[in-house]
């Protein structure tokens, strides 16, 4: 059960989060059959502020001060002493997910074994409305929605798929005891296993940096927005300079910065001229409008 905000703090010397004592072990619905759920953490705002100053035990200043040297760390990239929070999470998802959550080799994790384990009998489908055409523009990417008949076509190939794929490794299993470590091996992408991940705060707000962007796969950012709100309430100061300064930013190169400046002096802008590829433009331009059409010619 989850522990009580009202913890008394004299039965432990550690930082508390009353949010996240009240989120402890408490799952966070993600997709059909996966969850989020906070299983333990370490630091908070003031531990970040308090491993900057290298002063334990004396307190905060103010919030004023503690929040303007938290926005210094993040704004000026003094990455290490975000590093000194962690947070444990226990997340259950698509195998499919994990394979490209695995490549932040940031953290540490230990997955269920299917060497081990018989595997649940869960796999992912989406929803209609995720059904999309592959995209035109984008190669790892969705474009438009497909129509109501498509889609319940394809939900049917899917699930009959998947159904049939588990009814061979359950037969597998329970009629010819094979070892469990081969009778998984046809199991599909979409079938959910879990794992323990933990993560210091620095290399999570950059997981999650790329994982919330709208380039980012669909199913892939429901984990992302459910361990972003755990963050806030974590570390609101250090989240609140995330937003600010890397979530809801725009990092400059040197040839855009110089094509923003020729823009705000009502100049054409020559891309080429000033390094700048044609999708690096074309990014700038959807990042900052003011100066779409400003351009002479693509880069």
């Amino acid at each position: 059960m989850p522990v009580s905000d009202d913890l008394p703090r004299h039965l432990t010397g550690r930082v508390v989060v009353p949010a996240l004592e009240a989120r402890l072990l408490v799952p966070v619905p993600c997709l059909d059959h996966g969850f989020v759920r906070l299983v333990d953490y370490m630091g908070d705002d003031n531990a970040i502020v308090q491993a900057a100053r290298v002063s334990y035990g004396a307190g905060t200043r103010t919030i004023r001060k503690d929040r303007d040297l938290v926005r210094f760390l993040m704004r000026n990239r003094h990455t290490s002493p975000f590093e000194t929070c962690e947070i444990k999470l226990h997340v259950k998802l698509p195998i499919f997910v994990a394979r490209q959550w695995v490549r932040h080799r940031t953290a540490s994790l230990n997955e269920v074994s299917g060497r081990y384990s018989v595997l649940d009998r869960e796999f992912y489908l989406p929803a209609t409305a995720d059904l999309a055409v592959q995209s035109t523009d984008n190669r790892q990417g969705r474009g438009p929605t497909l129509d109501a008949e498509a889609a319940g076509a394809v939900l049917d190939l899917l699930r009959r798929d998947a159904e049939a794929c588990h009814a061979t490794y359950d037969h597998l299993l329970a009629r010819h005891d094979l070892a469990r470590e081969l009778a998984r091996i046809g199991l599909p992408l979409s079938t959910y296993t879990q794992w323990t991940w933990k993560i210091d705060l620095h290399n999570l707000l950059h997981f999650l940096a790329l994982r919330l962007h709208p380039h980012a796969q669909r199913e892939f950012r429901v984990y992302a927005a459910a361990i972003a709100d755990i963050t806030k309430d974590w570390v609101p100061l250090a989240w609140e300079a995330f937003e600010d300064y890397t979530l809801h930013a725009v990092h400059l190169s040197r040839g855009a910065l110089e094509a923003v400046r020729h823009a705000l002096r009502g100049d054409l802008v020559d891309p080429a001229a000033l390094g700048l590829g044609r999708r690096e433009w074309e990014e700038l331009q959807d990042s900052i409008p003011e100066i779409a059409g400003r351009g002479n010619g693509g880069g």
